[in-house]
């Protein structure tokens, strides 16, 4: 259903994109932001299943600044690879090449983000710092609570696992009395419960939050 395209941000690098099409009714746009293992597989297909539910889903390669072409998968290796390249990129680079994906999206109409883990936080970032996005979504958003005084100028429903050793509950529970209009759902589940690709899977932990990351997009994009 996706295809790359080329994402030029406001200070001329131009990094790759993954841009799927829905094959039917538009009925806005989604930037997708991925985790620390690039646009992966695991990303194309988020995006490939977004646009299967009408949404233009645009996702920035946020590697390519520093290393271009970076699809790892969820193995030990994998998550030290992803953590070091991680390690060498900037938050202002991802924020300009975030902005570059939201206005290819912004053909569709309003426009949301959703981000993964790493990609979380950066959504997170985004509704606060740039304009133009009609929401945001969290999955399991690590550096959110460390980001607590961030002030989001559009809705934001976030997805956390009870069971998350990388991010405690604690944590998340000061930042949603911090931000009491955000919609934040706790689930029986570990990280990564979205990713079909991990051990950590959860069906129907992974069923309920798309219901509801569905009905948030429909409320606040169409």
């Amino acid at each position: 259903m996706g295809n790359w395209i080329e994402l030029t941000a406001a200070d001329g690098a131009r990094i790759a994109g993954y841009r799927a099409d829905p094959p039917g009714r538009l009925r806005g746009g989604l930037v997708v932001v991925q985790e620390i293992f690039g646009v992966n597989s695991h990303i194309r297909d988020v995006c490939d299943g977004f646009a299967a539910d009408g949404y233009l889903a645009v996702a920035p390669a946020l590697f390519d600044r520093v290393e271009r072409g970076v699809d790892l998968g969820y193995k030990d290796a994998d998550m030290a690879r992803g953590r070091e390249i991680r390690g060498r990129t900037q938050t202002d680079h991802a924020m300009a090449d975030i902005a570059a994906a939201r206005a290819v999206a912004a053909s569709a109409g309003r426009v949301g983000v959703i981000g993964y883990f790493w990609g979380r936080l950066l959504a997170w970032l985004s509704a606060s710092r740039l304009p133009g996005f009609s929401c945001a979504i969290a999955y399991y958003g690590g550096g959110m609570p460390d980001a607590i005084g961030e002030r989001p100028k559009a809705p934001v429903l976030a997805h956390f696992g009870e069971k998350d050793a990388h991010i405690p509950v604690e944590g998340v529970k000061k930042l949603a009395e911090a931000h009491p209009s955000m919609e934040v759902h706790f689930y029986p589940a570990g990280h990564g419960f979205n990713c079909d690709q991990r051990g950590s899977f959860d069906a129907p932990t992974a069923m309920l939050a798309r219901q509801r990351t569905i009905a948030f997009l429909h409320e606040h994009v169409g």
